[in-house]
């Protein structure tokens, strides 16, 4: 997520740019005096990988899950995207665009450029453009989403400036696929999860947030982050098996949400014993004849675990990670910090703070720590499966396009974890 626009606040914070991978194992930051990678295999310590201070002002770095491929863009030359090998230390190719580059996103097939109003889908093996989307309506802000399966390698963009429908581009037969009505408001956020089969959306309204079936379209799952405010939503992120969805805000809440059918929640119920109990029973028999909008708020889930932030409106993005095998919630904010919650995958309720760590790589003063024990509990009846990086190298140049010099060879060695 591009931060640059809070830059300066939060105590001086160099951070612009902070991204976590396509399977939540390492996060991308990027700074006013380059850019940085820390692997998130520990709670306790947010480990360095790699640190370049080549490129000042960076204000997007895409990793490629874990290997050494990475794109970067500079606010010294906005229009301008560098792929580069980045343990080798050498720059593969670079491209320039018309307009201002606004969010670049990968997976193992394909490389999105988004501009304002046009997207450029790239063959990640030879960095070819393919295909490109153009006159899209305006996307200030570089909204898309980009699955990172194989089999169902989908693209998700605005399809409207005005009302929140999206467009479902289909990367690899480079075909539209769907427009889905999604909102009655401008869409906010998106976000595919792992298998390419499900998409998250929310509007500008931020109140309610869909999922829906891909490439059909069919709304799967509603879900209410609240009813007293509209919100701008920063981020939406699934789980990598994707039963888990987290929503985060520019307020001090962050939302994980349950994707489990009324089947699979159902339990048969008892008679009620109490007024309140009679009361609730009335008003849910009493949904088949209340307006469409009454209802839809009665049978909209609820967050089934938050987590309260020690900070409010700041731009931030979160992801549902494993660590050391118990699930947790990370949160890397524009104050410069990243956060780390447990999800407690029984019981839900509010999440517990367990460290936080300054992403500049200082160390963290050990009185902000929360003590551990009883909270870490293994993640019981669901497998977090991470995406295992494939290594390839191809000898095919990166020719034409806007400006890459010349043939230049594209060789991409994929670190194993």
């Amino acid at each position: 997520m591009n931060l640059a626009s809070q830059s300066g606040d939060a105590g001086g914070s160099q951070l612009l740019f902070a991204n976590f991978n396509q399977d939540n194992t390492s996060l991308a930051v990027g700074t006013k005096s380059g850019y940085k990678f820390f692997s998130l295999s520990s709670v306790d310590k947010l480990e360095q990988i790699y640190e370049c201070t080549d490129t000042e002002d960076v204000c997007i770095v895409e990793r490629l899950f874990s290997s050494s491929l990475v794109a970067i863009v500079s606010l010294k030359a906005p229009r301008k995207l560098k792929v580069c090998h980045f343990k080798k230390g050498t720059e593969i190719c670079n491209y320039s665009y018309s307009n201002t580059i606004l969010a670049v996103k990968l997976n193992r097939q394909r490389l999105i450029v988004c501009l304002e109003e046009s997207l450029y889908i790239h063959n990640i093996r030879d960095m070819k453009v393919l295909h490109t989307i153009r006159e899209t309506p305006p996307n200030p802000s570089g909204l898309c989403a980009l699955s990172i399966s194989n089999d169902n390698c989908y693209l998700a963009y605005p399809g409207s400036a005005t009302i929140g429908e999206v467009q479902v581009f289909d990367t690899v037969n480079l075909r539209a696929a769907n427009m889905i009505p999604a909102h009655d408001s401008p869409l906010a956020a998106l976000a595919f999860d792992a298998s390419g089969t499900k998409l998250a959306t929310a509007s500008e309204k931020g109140t309610v947030i869909r999922v829906f079936s891909i490439p059909e379209g069919q709304k799967l799952f509603e879900f209410r982050r609240g009813v007293k405010r509209c919100v701008s939503i920063c981020s939406l992120a699934f789980s990598m098996e994707g039963l888990y969805l987290s929503a985060s805000s520019n307020t001090e809440t962050v939302h994980i949400f349950k994707l489990e059918t009324q089947k699979e929640k159902y339990v048969p119920a008892e008679e009620p014993t109490t007024w309140g109990g009679y009361l609730g029973k009335v008003l849910m028999a009493s949904t088949t004849y209340l307006p469409a909008q009454v209802t839809e708020m009665f049978t909209q889930g609820r967050a089934f675990a938050t987590v309260r932030l020690p900070f409010c409106g700041h731009k931030n993005i979160c992801a549902l990670a494993v660590i050391q095998k118990i699930p947790r919630l990370l949160v890397a904010a524009a104050d410069g910090y990243l956060y780390l919650y447990n999800l407690d995958p029984q019981e839900g309720g509010e999440c517990t703070l367990m460290k936080q760590h300054r992403l500049d790589g200082s160390a963290e003063p050990s009185n902000e720590i929360l003590e551990q024990g009883s909270h870490d509990r293994p993640l019981v009846a669901q497998t977090y499966s991470a995406a295992v990086t494939k290594g390839y190298c191809e000898e095919q140049g990166a020719v034409g396009g806007f400006a890459c010099a010349g043939k230049l060879k594209l060789c991409m060695y994929m670190c194993q974890r």
